[in-house]
């Protein structure tokens, strides 16, 4: 039970939502203190088992019939009756290890951090629960999937005081956010005969792998083109999306018939994350120390 839980959280992908809110926070602070260790801790671990959890349980019927789906992509419990066991308990340990860092972060900060982290919290729920199904809907999928990632560096950055139009800070979320998109709409390339035939909707399935594809890329170049606007030595960073934007590339002229061979591109995308977060982390340790 407790190695499947562990599974459906995705440690792969641990860091990718907590590392945006250590990074914020910290850079914003300058000092570790409870709320950095309890953040960090939270977004971590619980905040991903809500996310890819939760997401488990509503998808698991269409889940089964996507020979993609296991491994890093997504656990699938072949047996019925385990998985409806081990389903319960996803549900009940998300909220056993959610609701209370989340309550205490939230008794934090003011008013705006609250709610801030009340919407990241709804997000990540109504991605997949029925009634709310925003992974359903086409460009929301896209929006919504992006900020499980930029939600907890908006948090952050909300919880620490700083505005978010300053000039050193706008165009680091804007460019997150169209990195997100850009890598939830590609992701769902793979799946565009899948979800078609399973009846489920998402940006692939409306505008096609291949539109789909060349959008992705377009959207990790403008990333790119909004990370110019960084003052020195931030404006280094521009050149980061290009490395996904050079990846998605190659499936310029994907067709829904060879969608699935989008696959590759998605699992360069999950190992890229390794390098580039390499890459970001020597950036940030430069600008904190002023050595450029």
């Amino acid at each position: 039970m407790i190695a499947a839980i562990v599974r459906a959280s995705r440690p792969i992908s641990w860091v990718n939502t907590a590392f945006p809110f250590a990074a914020a926070f910290l850079m914003a602070v300058r000092e570790i203190d409870a709320v950095l260790v309890v953040g960090t801790l939270f977004f971590l671990v619980p905040y991903n088992l809500l996310m890819y959890g939760v997401n488990d349980v509503f998808d698991y019927e269409s889940d089964l019939a996507n020979p993609r789906k296991g491994g890093v992509e997504g656990d699938v419990i072949r047996d019925r009756a385990e998985a409806a066991r081990i389903h319960r308990g996803i549900l009940w340990t998300s909220a056993l290890t959610t609701l209370p860092p989340a309550i205490w972060l939230a008794l934090q900060g003011g008013v705006a951090a609250a709610i801030t982290l009340a919407l990241v919290l709804f997000g990540v729920v109504a991605y997949s629960a029925p009634g709310l199904r925003f992974k359903e809907r086409p460009f929301l999928d896209s929006l919504t999937s992006s900020l499980h990632f930029v939600g907890p560096l908006l948090y952050a950055l909300v919880l620490a005081g700083v505005s978010l139009t300053d000039p050193g800070v706008w165009p680091v979320w804007a460019a997150f956010i169209a990195w997100g998109m850009a890598s939830h709409a590609f992701g769902a390339v793979q799946d565009v005969r899948a979800d078609r035939e399973g009846g489920i909707g998402s940006i692939a399935t409306v505008l096609g792998a291949r539109a789909t594809a060349r959008l992705a890329t377009v959207l990790y170049v403008a990333a790119s083109a909004v990370l110019l606007a960084m003052p020195w030595p931030g404006i280094l960073a521009a050149a980061l999306p290009l490395a996904y934007a050079a990846s998605t590339a190659r499936f310029w002229n994907v067709t829904d018939v060879t969608c699935e061979q989008a696959n590759r591109g998605w699992r360069t995308f999950l190992w890229l994350n390794q390098p580039v977060g390499f890459l970001v982390t020597m950036l940030l340790i430069v600008v904190w120390n002023g050595w450029l």
